[in-house]
């Protein structure tokens, strides 16, 4: 074989190698292996914070509660989400409390049963969550959950012997203290400016979604019904007052159906499964002053 025929063979198989490595690609179960990880851990992490990453107003409001707003610092990229927590707190005080209320299984004495519940679980979960939703910049649920907090652990309070709330008024009957006309007429008056508390948070959820709405429209007239309960009772009404206590239960009861719901919804987006559960997103429909000057602005200038 000749020099340059020689030559010729080794520039085609060149030729041929540098082909082939152009037209080769990548496996992608290959790919898939390496980044799998990675995306699911994205995904997660884009549900559960909303500090660099741009999420929806809507998603952002189903899991803070909150209409989406921008803080100057990235707390949220950071550190969880509070709100299912406080939520937690919430619902495990009411529940029992909303069957109690009915009578169910016999039960009554206004759940002192349940006060180390009362303690723990409304006061000091509901607390933390407003301290983390306040870190996050989170001031409507920081609000609502700190009053309630300190709303379960009032709450608890009054049914604990060692503060004698109920025993000041009548200390030679302590077992039947809380049934004192006096002491029923006064603690009447913290159910009624609840009542007023959540009919202010009922105005400001409606810039969230139709759960936080209902829960709030629910708990305005219950929190009016639990102050008759001692008004009547105060009275000698006591059929009266247990007619206003079942139907204050009731309602505490839908309150609770509704809360249920919402921590399913946040857990489910929490940790990204594949069921999305509605909440009724509001944020879209009532316009937040911002914006509406904003587009204020915009049309002015437009105009000009």
């Amino acid at each position: 074989m000749t020099t340059g025929s020689v030559n010729d063979s080794n520039n085609l198989l060149q030729h041929n190698s540098t082909t082939a490595d152009q037209n080769h690609k990548p496996d992608v179960t290959e790919y898939d292996m390496h980044h799998d990880d990675y995306d699911r851990d994205t995904a997660l992490r884009r549900l559960r914070t909303a500090g660099s990453l741009t999420i929806t107003p809507e998603l952002f409001e189903k899991i803070y509660l909150s209409p989406k707003n921008r803080v100057s610092n990235n707390i949220r990229s950071t550190v969880g989400n509070p709100t299912p927590l406080a939520l937690c707190g919430f619902l495990l005080s009411l529940s029992p409390l909303c069957n109690i209320l009915l009578g169910w299984r016999g039960s009554g004495g206004s759940g002192a049963a349940e006060v180390g519940v009362y303690y723990f679980f409304g006061g000091m979960l509901m607390i933390i969550g407003s301290v983390l939703e306040f870190i996050l910049g989170n001031t409507f649920p920081f609000v609502v959950f700190g009053s309630f907090g300190a709303f379960w652990l009032g709450w608890a309070a009054t049914l604990t012997p060692f503060y004698h709330a109920s025993i000041a008024y009548d200390p030679s009957h302590p077992a039947t203290s809380s049934m004192n006309p006096t002491f029923a007429n006064t603690f009447a008056f913290f159910m009624i400016y609840m009542g007023v508390l959540c009919f202010i948070y009922l105005i400001c959820s409606l810039r969230t979604n139709i759960c936080f709405v209902l829960i709030f429209l629910s708990l305005v007239p219950a929190f009016g019904l639990m102050a008759a309960v001692y008004w009547e009772l105060a009275e000698g009404n006591a059929a009266v007052s247990l007619k206003c206590q079942h139907a204050a239960g009731g309602l505490l009861f839908a309150v609770c159906l509704l809360g249920w719901y919402l921590l399913t919804a946040q857990l489910l987006a929490a940790v990204d499964f594949p069921l999305n559960i509605p909440v009724g997103d509001l944020s879209h429909l009532v316009k937040g002053a911002s914006e509406l000057a904003a587009r204020k602005e915009e049309m002015k200038q437009s105009s000009e």
